[in-house]
């Protein structure tokens, strides 16, 4: 009798991996040079939210009326406003109440959404259906109508413009959850862990929400610089806090009265615009990295 033996491919381990490939997977890892700037980009706004007296000894309140509407200069970064307020001064402590509104929002979003799109995606039937069908709901109505909705709703304060932001953010969270949870529902090693005996609890928790939530995350970096341009816009068109406020669409707004001196409309939006591309860039850096 002849015996025929079958040898499956064997898969390579992570110590038989050649120079070359190893070489390749860290160079995939390592942030190019404009994910560099965009962390360091970030980690300047950061920083002037968190401790802006670091940066600037000056009070955002406070001006001097014979310095009013000054030019960018070395005194003035980003010159003066009608007040002879210190522009910079402005940005950066307007900088704490946008980033914070951002990162409320951002919040709502990722566990009101997460949420909803776990449970529908992990029960599944008439849960996943009646959940469904509230976020087809939510994504029929534009994001920032809705918000601007829920903000005339609760008052116009800049927390209350987060948590409009927040809601609006609900939908799409809620259907990036749900799909990753079905996909990874579907996987080898959960089925794996219901052989084994694991039970529902154990599964979602330690198997289904961990390797579903890494394109949420990715998500949520990109929602945040989206939230920054719904509050500074809600705040544009007076729903945050009133004047003498620095929130940077406020700062943005009061700069437009003022067609002679443009820094008091470009110096805020640059700022805006700027990091709201870091936050893009680091989000798509994530996403090639997961």
């Amino acid at each position: 009798m002849t015996v025929v033996s079958l040898r499956l491919p064997r898969r390579a381990a992570a110590g038989d991996r050649s120079p070359a490939s190893a070489s390749l997977a860290v160079a995939r890892r390592r942030p190019p040079v404009d994910v560099l700037v965009s962390i360091a980009v970030l980690a300047v706004v950061l920083v002037w939210s968190v401790a802006p007296g670091l940066v600037t000894s000056q009070d955002p309140a406070d001006g001097v009326p014979a310095d009013k509407l000054l030019g960018p200069s070395a005194a003035h970064w980003f010159g003066t406003d009608h007040l002879g307020r210190d522009v910079f001064t402005r940005v950066v402590y307007g900088s704490s109440s946008s980033v914070l509104s951002a990162l409320v929002a951002v919040a709502i979003g990722l566990l009101v959404g997460g949420l909803i799109g776990l449970i529908a995606g992990f029960i599944g039937g008439w849960v996943d259906s009646t959940l469904s069908r509230l976020v087809d709901v939510l994504l029929a109505i534009p994001g920032f109508l809705l918000a601007v909705v829920i903000v005339t709703a609760l008052g116009f304060q800049t927390i209350n413009a987060a948590i409009a932001t927040g809601v609006s953010a609900v939908a799409v969270f809620a259907r990036l959850m749900r799909a990753e949870t079905i996909r990874t529902r579907q996987s080898v090693f959960v089925e794996a862990a219901y052989l084994q005996g694991g039970s529902a609890t154990h599964v979602l928790t330690r198997h289904v929400l961990p390797n579903a939530s890494r394109s949420v995350v990715a998500l949520a970096v990109l929602q945040f610089g989206v939230s920054i341009l719904v509050i500074a816009s809600l705040a544009f068109l007076g729903y945050g806090d009133p004047p003498p406020a620095s929130d940077w669409g406020l700062l943005v707004s009061a700069g437009k009265d003022y067609p002679t001196a443009p820094w008091l409309v470009y110096t805020p939006a640059v700022v805006i615009i700027a990091t709201v591309l870091a936050l893009n860039r680091v989000s798509r850096w994530l996403r090639k990295t997961d």
